[in-house]
């Protein structure tokens, strides 16, 4: 049962943008904080204080992770997310921390909050399967509060200006839109007779226009935003539709890249409808394929087998859990479970989105977004 929140992975990834750490949060110099909104691709530990059925923080997840001696933390991931590498990368010193931490409390929020849940969504109504999810609204909802509490921190000229000048908002989402949503058997099969697949992705860009646009308001002007990957292709995809390892689900690719465009051009009229405002396309989809379709180049040994599952030839069915079969060479696996990459594409995946062209994001690189 899903966990489904593949890595509209975008996303993940920029989510990346865990450029959240920054040194000295409160001096007068250097990037500010990093809040990060989004699925599973990004959440960094959220979900671990909702009662829900998509979780993270149980083993082996998280077997790679240095910062917590290898134990779960809530990331759906071995290792470190796209959003830990970046800041890495950028030589900040600490992770945003998740908002519904306990520690997420006074200064520790000046490097930066990640408000991200696993099986989030657009829609309001995507990833209920699960129970309990922070979809996207609910999240800014949360990011209002923290907006006041820096207020309080800094004062309210510093912090507009440490809001609005030196930190980066990314938003990686959508995969489960589709995922858990539109695509899901039986939940979905009212919305689906009812709502075409060209009006079901118009609600989507009308809402998160609206939602963007809450954070403009909200003084938020640096934007990362992740396009959905190739959602047909994760193990899980693979498995229940009992395709080859070379094949991938056509309609579900169909949906994203369909999604993609209308997201390419909805941020451009928000680019020049909102004063101020740089929004940056990352465009996870070709990322991805292309580790995807030439995954030996890049190292590796499979790009349809997850590395901690169970069930059918990709061990795509049930999520990575301590029961699960788990592979020796993680560094060789694109996906770590059935929905997620390993830590080792979100290494070559971060690098692009920090370095890279406007191939894979335009129209600059978050090293450059950073820098403005």
């Amino acid at each position: 049962m899903a966990r489904v929140k593949s890595w509209s992975v975008a996303l993940v990834l920029i989510v990346c943008m865990s450029l959240s750490y920054l040194g000295n949060a409160a001096d007068d110099s250097g990037l500010g904080a990093s809040f990060i909104f989004g699925d599973s691709l990004v959440d960094a530990g959220n979900n671990n204080y909702l009662p829900t059925l998509s979780k993270a923080n149980i083993p082996p997840n998280g077997i790679d992770f240095k910062a917590s001696g290898g134990k779960p933390t809530g990331r759906y991931t071995n290792g470190r997310t796209i959003g830990d590498i970046v800041g890495e990368e950028l030589g900040v010193p600490n992770y945003a921390i998740p908002y519904l931490s306990p520690n997420a409390t006074g200064k520790a929020i000046l490097y930066g909050v990640n408000y991200a849940s696993g099986g989030g969504g657009i829609m309001n109504a995507t990833g209920r399967i699960f129970v309990n999810r922070l979809g996207l609204d609910i999240q800014i909802d949360y990011y209002n509060i923290t907006r006041k509490q820096f207020d309080k921190l800094l004062g309210p000229s510093k912090a507009k200006d440490y809001i609005s000048k030196r930190s980066i908002f990314s938003v990686t989402i959508g995969a489960n839109d589709f995922l858990n949503n539109y695509l899901l058997p039986v939940l979905s099969i009212g919305a689906r007779i009812s709502e075409s697949p060209d009006a079901f992705i118009e609600d989507m860009i009308s809402h998160l226009r609206n939602q963007l646009t809450r954070l403009y308001q909200l003084d938020a002007r640096k934007f990362v935003i992740g396009n959905v990957g190739p959602i047909g292709c994760i193990p899980y995809q693979k498995t229940i539709n009992q395709l080859n390892q070379n094949e991938c689900v056509d309609l579900a690719n169909k949906l994203a890249m369909q999604y993609n465009g209308r997201l390419k051009s909805l941020l451009t009229e928000l680019n020049a409808k909102l004063p101020g405002s740089t929004f940056v396309y990352a465009n996870v989809y070709d990322l991805v394929m292309e580790l995807i379709t030439n995954y030996d180049k890049y190292g590796f040994v499979t790009a349809s087998k997850a590395c901690c599952g169970n069930g059918g030839q990709f061990a795509g069915i049930i999520p990575c859990g301590p029961t699960s079969t788990m592979c020796q060479d993680r560094d060789k696996h694109v996906f770590w479970d059935p929905y997620h990459p390993s830590e080792a594409a979100n290494l070559i995946i971060a690098r692009q989105l920090l370095y890279g062209t406007t191939k894979y994001i335009s129209p600059m690189n978050l090293k450059q977004l950073r820098n403005l």
